[in-house]
């Protein structure tokens, strides 16, 4: 089987939480204030709103991008699907559909800051925190396709 890109489903809520509130335990910085449960409702709200795209292989969700108009909401790989591509993918696919996108990452989470930078995003602001969930500090971050395209 392959890799393939298709619109979450709700069935896949559960998937989603999983991969969410793993990168959350794990995750040092993060502060720990939502249960598995509440990931699971909130990737369920995603899928009911038709935000999110989910990354299938092998019959099993590995990763998904939620995005409502031009705002990349979340982008989540579970940990075997990190540095496979599959994030690029997802980037692909939501680039296709608009031609401006715009997200906010944790200014701690590196990793993340460096694949939007490769991906041709900009920064364009940075905040205290006030503006997202986490309460961390977070860049704004903006990509706009090429005029011509």
């Amino acid at each position: 089987m392959s890799l393939f890109l298709r619109a979450a489903r709700p069935l896949d809520a559960g998937r989603m939480g999983e991969i969410l509130h793993r990168f959350q335990r794990e995750t040092d910085w993060m502060p720990d204030h939502h249960t598995g449960a509440e990931a699971i409702a909130h990737c369920d709200a995603m899928i009911r709103m038709g935000w999110v795209t989910v990354a299938e292989y092998s019959g099993a969700v590995v990763g998904f991008l939620a995005r409502h108009g031009e705002e990349i909401c979340a982008l989540y790989l579970a940990p075997g699907a990190q540095g496979s591509g599959v994030a690029d993918l997802l980037m692909a696919e939501a680039k296709a559909r608009s031609p401006r996108l715009w997200l906010r990452v944790i200014a701690a989470n590196n990793r993340a800051h460096r694949f939007y930078l490769r991906a041709g995003f900009a920064e364009v602001a940075r905040g205290d925190g006030a503006e997202n969930d986490e309460n961390l500090p977070d860049i704004t971050m903006i990509w706009q396709q090429e005029s011509g395209r």
